[in-house]
């Protein structure tokens, strides 16, 4: 992907996972090392609150909705609270208002295992809440994967 081609092929995608990966294994670590002095109630309150504003309510709502179109507001209040910079501004507030602690590992651990260990990053508006192939995505695989093939990359 560059700033003129905003896709990911297969291969691409699954680097940029294993990317994350690594960052997630590097915050597990951090957190093993200082398991005795992360407060659990916080680490799971920091851990918890993105899918309780982020995720929960759209995907709720993408069951009732029963293949209808769910409004905006789902997909913003999913990549508002899933986005790295609210994630920052998070820890920062949490440190400044409350304190520094390695309970704030829980976010970047959260964060990094939705993109690498499920594959989750923001979602656009124009696909579905919940992961599902979006046809015209299809189309543009298979043949962009043929002329791949044709032109001697694999």
């Amino acid at each position: 992907m560059d700033n003129l081609n905003l896709f990911e092929t297969p291969v691409t995608y699954r680097l940029l996972r294993l990317e994350y990966l690594a960052a997630l294994l590097i915050c597990l670590g951090i957190a093993i090392l200082h398991y005795q002095e992360i407060r659990w109630w916080a680490f799971i309150l920091l851990f918890s609150y993105i899918d309780l504003i982020g995720y929960i309510p759209g995907a709720v709502a993408y069951r009732l909705a029963k293949g209808e179109t769910l409004p905006k507001i789902y997909y913003i209040l999913y990549n508002s609270m899933h986005s790295m910079l609210s994630a920052i501004l998070i820890a920062m507030l949490w440190a400044w208002l409350i304190q520094p602690e390695w309970a704030l590992l829980a976010i970047p651990i959260h964060l990094f295992g939705d993109r690498s260990i499920f594959g989750n990053f923001l979602k656009p508006f124009h696909v579905s809440f919940e992961p599902t192939r979006h046809p015209e995505y299809e189309r543009f695989l298979r043949a962009y994967l043929q002329a791949s093939y044709k032109a001697g990359e694999t």
